[in-house]
């Protein structure tokens, strides 16, 4: 398998090589963008070509690829570098940039209280277009702007209240738009309670979560349950599972995790199929067991064997 940042056409790639959940089958040339500038130079080439039709991945967590693969070029946005400039207050971090690490980086040198991401896997470009967040807290909150790639290979800069941040979700999940930078505001401040916050995080999530870097897994399958109805306040998905008794739950070789039943874990030989129909059982009993129809966390990319036309999203 070749790969490469310059927008030349590469062989087949296996996605699942690129993936937290180690599923998903080929796509006919796979691009590595580690910043911002490679990420357009592969854009503008792949137009050149007449190529519309690209997908653009980061680190691959909260990403189910189905066994089919896609028919279109993968543009991995991601590098394990720390990519980030202070200004002010505010610091600018690429798109491609590990969460987690830069997490620790902010918190080591006393920018900010990044803990609540602390464990989470994914890129900052990632996580900002899923508002993600843990323990009360959202990365949203804390976007002054970003600079965009459009879906004509424009960029552009928008505030962070353009994004429309809500409970785990943004407009970027459904624009198609691609952060490739943001400015977050993070002032200077006491390092030591946030770097022991970020510790009990950490030990937190060794107790009760598998470790996406030696499990294949890919965090939590559902958002939790938003006050309505059914709730009065917004509760875990993972306790309406555990009540509707699907821990442990299995479908071929997909398994909810023992410790955690709002977590899908791929044991070897796992197929995305698998994966898809445990997703939907478990959607089943909790909606059998409460009338409450779970939202999915979770991104289907790819076309998927018993798939409706709506869970055929990129």
């Amino acid at each position: 398998m070749t790969a490469t940042d310059r927008g030349t056409a590469p062989g087949r790639a296996r996605l699942a090589e690129y993936t937290t959940f180690r599923i998903g089958g080929d796509c006919p040339e796979l691009h590595r963008c580690p910043d911002a500038e490679s990420l357009l130079r592969c854009v503008n080439a792949l137009r050149e070509r007449g190529v519309r039709g690209y997908r653009v991945v980061g680190q691959g967590s909260n990403l189910l690829v189905a066994d089919a693969g896609l028919p279109h070029p993968v543009l991995r946005f991601y590098d394990e570098k720390v990519r980030f400039e202070r200004k002010g207050d505010f610091v600018r971090v690429e798109g491609s940039t590990p969460l987690d690490a830069f997490a620790a980086a902010a918190l080591e040198r006393g920018w900010g209280d990044l803990s609540f991401c602390s464990g989470i896997p994914g890129t900052v470009g990632g996580a900002i277009a899923g508002n993600a967040g843990a323990f009360g807290r959202q990365i949203g909150d804390l976007v002054r702007s970003v600079r965009l790639l459009g879906l004509e290979g424009d960029t552009y800069r928008a505030d962070g209240e353009r994004l429309h941040f809500e409970y785990r979700d943004s407009r970027l999940r459904r624009s198609g738009e691609i952060v490739l930078e943001a400015d977050l505001f993070l002032p200077e401040q006491d390092p030591e309670e946030p770097r022991r916050e970020r510790e009990r995080i950490l030990q937190y999530r060794r107790e009760r979560h598998p470790d996406w870097r030696t499990t294949a897994c890919a965090g939590s399958v559902f958002r939790n349950v938003e006050p309505g109805s059914a709730v009065r306040r917004r509760q875990s998905a993972g306790w309406f599972l555990e009540q509707a008794g699907m821990k442990g739950a299995h479908s071929g070789r997909a398994k909810v995790y023992e410790r955690h039943a709002n977590i899908i874990v791929a044991e070897p030989g796992c197929r995305a199929e698998d994966v898809l129909t445990l997703m939907r059982r478990m959607e089943r009993a909790v909606y059998d067991r409460f009338e409450i129809e779970l939202q999915r966390e979770i991104r289907l990319m790819g076309l998927f064997e018993t798939g409706s036309r709506e869970e055929q999203q990129d």
